[in-house]
């Protein structure tokens, strides 16, 4: 039987009551139409799985009691953050999706020369909004108790004069790129991909990258688009030096 695990953004403890936001409990009541007495799983993202039972179904609003709190060890010990340039529409949101699916700690949607993808600060925080929904959403599917950080969309020369000298690898996906993913030696501090748009990252973006201390990573001998690149590169460094 399939588990239903789903986000809240709310502290959780055994033996506590709590309702189900309207979306999720909607979900619950009419789609899964699940009834009084049935298990589910909540988690806020501190790494528990909260084993509950529902009390109550309402026509809008399900009320659970946790019964049981249970530690996942599913992170992965590979640190990346996939620094993303914002890509149009549907392509974001499936790179949001897998990139959680994948074991990514952190994801950065980056504003770069070539994007195509114009926000104001309303649509900036909408968007936002958006996406951490779409990745808690993932870790619902996935099973992962710790959701990845996703930031508010930032121009790359920012998001670079912000960076901590912490010893993290700094990779920039290019065609012209000649360090290979299994030759990288990866520590504790991990990893920062940046990924272009769908245009790619233009030849600004590359000499701040450059100038940065980011090296050029090529996957093979194929040009990628945007929402394969990073996903392929994210599953390719997981495998040869992650958990996959």
């Amino acid at each position: 039987m399939r588990t239903i695990r789903i986000h809240v953004e709310q502290p959780l403890a055994i033996g506590s009551e709590l309702d189900l936001p309207a979306q999720a409990a909607e979900h619950v009541a009419r789609v899964l139409r699940m009834a009084p007495g049935a298990p589910l799983t909540v988690f806020n993202g501190d790494g528990h799985d909260y084993d509950a039972v529902i009390l109550a179904v309402g026509k809008r609003a399900v009320t659970l009691r946790v019964e049981q709190c249970r530690g996942i060890d599913n992170e992965s010990p590979l640190q990346l953050t996939l620094a993303q340039g914002v890509a149009r529409g549907e392509k974001m949101d499936l790179i949001v999706q897998k990139a959680t699916e994948l074991g990514v700690a952190r994801i950065v949607p980056l504003l770069t020369e070539r994007s195509e993808v114009k926000l104001d600060a309303a649509r900036v925080e909408k968007r936002l909004a958006h996406w951490r929904a779409v990745a808690a959403s993932a870790c619902e599917q996935s099973g992962r108790a710790r959701l990845p950080e996703v930031t508010a969309a930032v121009p790359l020369r920012d998001w670079l004069g912000g960076l901590a000298d912490d010893g993290a690898l700094r990779l920039a996906l290019l065609p012209e790129g000649t360090q290979q993913a299994r030759a990288l030696d990866f520590d504790h501090a991990g990893g920062l991909l940046v990924v272009g748009p769908e245009g790619g990252l233009g030849e600004r973006d590359v000499a701040l990258l450059l100038e940065a201390g980011f090296t050029g990573l090529r996957l093979g001998p194929r040009i990628l688009r945007t929402e394969t690149a990073g996903l392929a590169a994210l599953a390719a460094l997981q495998a040869l030096h992650g958990d996959i």
